[in-house]
C-alpha cells in the first residue's frame, strides 16, 4: 500500500458543523504532549521549552507572541516530539499538531534523524490572522534510530500570537486510570509544592485519575493546614494514607497494592513519583499517553534533571552492574550530566536525537502498567536503593521493557551534591548484593573482590564508618531473606546506631571545625595513580607505620579520592552537599580491627554466597506476594 503523504491543513475559527447521520464517528485522538513557552516555575530556564533565536518574543506558560522579524523555536528539551520513541515503541503512524494563530507569520513542522540533520516536512503561512486554527500532520516513518519533530515560528513585518500549541494521535484505544503515588517522608513542604503543582494545572491533572499520598513520617501533612487547601482543589482524586515507615519500597508498592486490589477490571496504572521534586505537570500527560499507545504493557519512565542545576540532564538512559555494586551507568549514546542548553561541535542543540533504550528507570516518576504488577508481582521490602531497579530488572526478565522518555521528566536534588558516607550506603550495598543474588549467575569472585576492593579504599581514606556500613551490609546480606521480613525497618534502625559511633560518619559547619587556620589550608589531589594496587599498598604502609605526607588539611570534595586523602594524618573533607566539612582522622587499631572483620565476612560469603543466593532465588514468590505486603501493612489480603 502506498504510503500517505505528509499533508498541512488549515482549517478558519468557524462553528461545529452539523453531523452528517451516515457519517462514521471520527476516531477518538489523545493530547500527547502540549506545546509550552515557559516552566512550571521561574526557577527553571524558560530556553528548555523555546529558544527566541532571532528578534523578540514573550514566551508565556501556553503562548508565545513573535515581534516583527522574529524566530522562535521548540527544538528543546521540553518541545521536541520525541519521534523516534513513538516509531520504535507504538504502533501510531501519524501524528497532528494544532495551534491557534494570531497575527502574520509562517509556522514550520520541522524533523530530524539519527545524526540531527534537519528538514521541514510540513509548513503554513498566516496573514492577518484572528485566532486560526493551524494543523500541521505528518507521518511517524523515518525514525527508527532517531529523530524528532517541533515547530519553527518565523514572522517578517508583522508580528504573530501562537498559543494552545497540541501534538495528538489517533488512540489505540481507551485509556487506562492511572494514579499517581508519591511516597512522603517528614517533606512535608518539598510534598505540598508537587501537590500544589498539579492543582495549579488542571489540564495535566485530567490525565490521571486520583492522586495517592502514602504518608510515613512524624510530621504529617495532614497536620500543616495548606494541606487541607491542596486537598480541597484537588477534590475527591486526593487520597491520603498514613502507614509506618516502610521506606520508599513500601510506601510506593502501597500504591501499587491498592490500584491491583480488586477485579483486574479495575485496575489502576501507576505513576510513582518522588516527593522532593519540582514537578512539570506536563509529564503526567506525557507519561500516561505514552503508556497508552505502547504495543506491549511497559514501564514510562521520566528522566531525571538536576534541581540544582536545572538545565541539566542526569542520564537519559541507564543500566545497572549489580555483582559490582554499580548504579547508575549510562548507555552507550546516551546523555550524561547534559547541559541542554548547550551545543555540540556543529553548533546544533543538546537533544536526544539518537534513540537510546534504557534497562530501567528511577521511581522519581515512573509509570508502571497494572498488567506488569498482577504478572511479576509487588516490589521486594527493601526499604529503599535498589527497589526501583530490581522491579525493573525483574520486568525485563518477563519480557516487560522500559522507555526512559525524553521530553518527560522532574527535577530532583543532584546526586552529584549527595555525600556516598552516608546511612543509606547500608541499603544500596545490602540490596545490590540481593539484586545480584536474583538477576545474575553471582560471582562470588567477582563480588567479592568488588567489596574488598571498597572495603580497603575506605580504610586508608578514613572511612571507618562507611567500612562498618559495609560489613553489616555484606552480614546482613548473609543472613538470608529473613532480613527482610520486617520491610528493613530495623535494619535502617541498627544501621543508624552502628554509624553513630563514627564521628567522621557527621558533617560539621565549617566553623566548628577547630584548628589553626595555617592547618587548614586546602591541599589539591595530584594526578591519579598510575597503578592502583601499588598505590593502596604503600598507604596502608603509611598507616601501619603512621607516616603522613601531610599532617592535616583540607580537601575539596572533587578531590576526595581514597588516594589522596590516605596521604593525611587528618584530613578535613568538604561534604558533597557543600553545607560544611567531614573530619578525618587516621585511628590504626580501628584501622586493624575493622579490617579482620571485614575479611571474616568476605571469607563467609566466599563460601555461603552461592547458598544464600539460591535461599533468596527460593523466597522471591513469597517475599513479592500480595500476602506478604497485607502482612508488613497490617492489612487484609483481599482489601
Amino acid at each position: 500500500m502506498a504510503a500517505r503523504p505528509h499533508r498541512t491543513e488549515t482549517v478558519e475559527p468557524a462553528g461545529v458543523a452539523p453531523a452528517v447521520p451516515d457519517e462514521p464517528s471520527a476516531p477518538t485522538r489523545l493530547v500527547v504532549q502540549r506545546g509550552l513557552f515557559f516552566g512550571p516555575s521561574a526557577l527553571v530556564p524558560e530556553d528548555l521549552y523555546a529558544v527566541v533565536s532571532r528578534g523578540g518574543a514573550r514566551r508565556e506558560r501556553h503562548r508565545v507572541v513573535l515581534d516583527p522579524h522574529s524566530a522562535v523555536g521548540t527544538n528543546t528539551y521540553w518541545g521536541r516530539f520525541h519521534a523516534t520513541y513513538w516509531q520504535r515503541w507504538t504502533a501510531v503512524g501519524e501524528v497532528e499538531v494544532t495551534a491557534r494563530v494570531s497575527g502574520t507569520g509562517r509556522v514550520r513542522l520541522m524533523a530530524s534523524d539519527a545524526n540531527k540533520v534537519w528538514r521541514i516536512v510540513a509548513a503554513e503561512d498566516v496573514a492577518d490572522a484572528d485566532g486560526l486554527t493551524v494543523r500541521l500532520v505528518t507521518l511517524i516513518d523515518r525514525f527508527v534510530d532517531g529523530g524528532g519533530l517541533w515547530l519553527e515560528l518565523t514572522t517578517e513585518s508583522a508580528p504573530m500570537t501562537v498559543e494552545d500549541v497540541r501534538w495528538s494521535v489517533v488512540a489505540p484505544r481507551p485509556q487506562r486510570p492511572t494514579s499517581v503515588v508519591i511516597c512522603t517522608y517528614n517533606r512535608v513542604d518539598d510534598c505540598l509544592n508537587t501537590l500544589a503543582a498539579m492543582a495549579d494545572d488542571p489540564g495535566a491533572g485530567e490525565a490521571v485519575e486520583s492522586v495517592v499520598v502514602v504518608d510515613q513520617g512524624s510530621d504529617p501533612l495532614e497536620s500543616r493546614p495548606r494541606f487541607a487547601a491542596v486537598g480541597e482543589r484537588l477534590g475527591p482524586r486526593l487520597r491520603y494514607v498514613r502507614q509506618p515507615n516502610l521506606g520508599g519500597a513500601g510506601g510506593f508498592t502501597r500504591g501499587m497494592f491498592d490500584a491491583t486490589a480488586g477485579d483486574p477490571a479495575d485496575d489502576h496504572d501507576v505513576l510513582l513519583m518522588d516527593d522532593d521534586v519540582l514537578l512539570e505537570p506536563e509529564i503526567l500527560i506525557r507519561l500516561t499517553a505514552f503508556a497508552t499507545c505502547t504495543t506491549h504493557p511497559t514501564f514510562v519512565g521520566g528522566q531525571m534533571l538536576n534541581l540544582l542545576h536545572p538545565a541539566h540532564l542526569h542520564i537519559s538512559a541507564e543500566y545497572a552492574e549489580p555483582e559490582s555494586l554499580r548504579v547508575g551507568r549510562a548507555v552507550p549514546g546516551a546523555l550524561k550530566e547534559a547541559y541542554l542548553l548547550g551545543h555540540d561541535d556543529r553548533d546544533l542543540p543538546t537533544v536526544q536525537d539518537q534513540r537510546i533504550d534504557t534497562e530501567y528507570n528511577g521511581w522519581w516518576a515512573c509509570l508502571i502498567p497494572a498488567a506488569v504488577v498482577r504478572a511479576i508481582g509487588y516490589p521486594l521490602p527493601l526499604f529503599f536503593q535498589w527497589d526501583d531497579i530490581e522491579y525493573g530488572y525483574r520486568a525485563r526478565a518477563h519480557g516487560f521493557p522500559t522507555v526512559a522518555l525524553p521530553g518527560a521528566g522532574v527535577w530532583h536534588a543532584d546526586f552529584g551534591w549527595k555525600d556516598w558516607d552516608e546511612w543509606h550506603r547500608y541499603f544500596n550495598m545490602r540490596n545490590g548484593l540481593i539484586t545480584a543474588a536474583l538477576h545474575t549467575p553471582f560471582s562470588v569472585r567477582r563480588i567479592g573482590r568488588r567489596l574488598g576492593t571498597l572495603l580497603g579504599q575506605y580504610l586508608v581514606a578514613m572511612q571507618y564508618g562507611l567500612a562498618a556500613t559495609l560489613i553489616q551490609a555484606v552480614d546482613d546480606f548473609l543472613d538470608g531473606p529473613s532480613v527482610l521480613r520486617d520491610g528493613s525497618a530495623a535494619a535502617a534502625a541498627e544501621i543508624r546506631r552502628i554509624r553513630a559511633e563514627y564521628p567522621e560518619t557527621r558533617m560539621r559547619p565549617i566553623t566548628s571545625v577547630e584548628g589553626d587556620f595555617r592547618e587548614m589550608q586546602v591541599v589539591r589531589a595530584p594526578n591519579e595513580p598510575g597503578h592502583e594496587v601499588l598505590t593502596w599498598l604503600k598507604r596502608v604502609a603509611y598507616h601501619l607505620t603512621d607516616r603522613a605526607v601531610h599532617p592535616t588539611g583540607m580537601v575539596v570534595a572533587g578531590d576526595a579520592h581514597w588516594w589522596h586523602v590516605s596521604t593525611f594524618r587528618r584530613a578535613l573533607v568538604t561534604d558533597m552537599s557543600e553545607l560544611g566539612m567531614r573530619v578525618r582522622t587516621r585511628d590504626r587499631t580501628r584501622a586493624v580491627a575493622l579490617a579482620k572483620r571485614g575479611a571474616r565476612s568476605l571469607a563467609r560469603l566466599a563460601t555461603d554466597g552461592p547458598k544464600v543466593a539460591a535461599q533468596y532465588r527460593a523466597e522471591m514468590g513469597t517475599l513479592t506476594s500480595r500476602e506478604n505486603w497485607a502482612r508488613l501493612y497490617g492489612l487484609d489480603a483481599d482489601g
